[in-house]
């Protein structure tokens, strides 16, 4: 006749010098935080133009990188860092106005995801201009108001009242609303009010560059 062991004594004795049922979980390095910093090469391109964009990622290494544009011709471009944390590339946008771009660092097993300062460019197209105020002071603008000597706008034909546009001239900027209707002179894109013309150095007549 058979011995017959109790179930619970079986059971004992199968626990008895056996490994855990599940293995020691491997150790896991945790993220460290990380930085991404981006330049450009320039803030003021003439459409058609590119400027480089480096950055750098630290800690270094080979990271992932996202850039993202905003503006009339956003997008995103990844990119990747050389091992010692460095990136460039070259854009060029493909519609005039005004952009910011931020790098994203995006996180792997080494490292956590960062950002970086927006950066911002203007895209700029050649523009004839000219200028208006004196002896029209007093008169109504089209977009509402009157025209003062102090008045800072712009002229246009095509855009709306309010549009902010924003002129380059040998290195000055400024940006203003449209405020008014015209030229209606054959060949001007634009005219500037007497106040805008001054703080933007233009001579009067010529071309500059503008964003819209």
């Amino acid at each position: 006749m058979r011995f017959l062991m109790p179930a619970a004594a079986i059971a004992a004795l199968l626990t008895v010098g056996a490994s855990p049922a599940t293995a020691t979980p491997k150790h896991r390095h945790a993220r460290v935080a990380s930085h991404v910093s981006l330049h450009v090469s320039r803030h003021s391109v003439l459409g058609g133009g590119k400027v480089v964009l480096r950055g750098r990622v630290r800690p270094r290494g080979a990271h992932r990188v996202k850039l993202v544009f905003r503006g009339p011709d956003g997008g995103v471009v990844g990119s990747a860092t050389r091992p010692n944390g460095t990136f460039a590339l070259r854009w060029s946008p493909d519609r005039i106005g005004a952009y910011s771009v931020r790098a994203y660092g995006l996180h792997d097993r080494q490292v956590k995801g960062s950002a970086s300062a927006a950066r911002r460019l203007t895209s700029y197209r050649e523009a004839a201009a000219s200028y208006y105020g004196p002896g029209l002071y007093g008169g109504g603008l089209a977009c509402g108001g009157t025209l003062q000597p102090g008045t800072l706008g712009v002229a246009s034909k095509t855009l709306p009242c309010g549009a902010k546009v924003k002129f380059l001239y040998r290195g000055e900027t400024i940006t203003v609303p449209v405020v008014d209707r015209g030229p209606y002179v054959a060949g001007r894109d634009f005219d500037l009010t007497s106040a805008a013309r001054e703080r933007l150095g233009f001579p009067g007549v010529g071309v500059l560059l503008s964003s819209r």
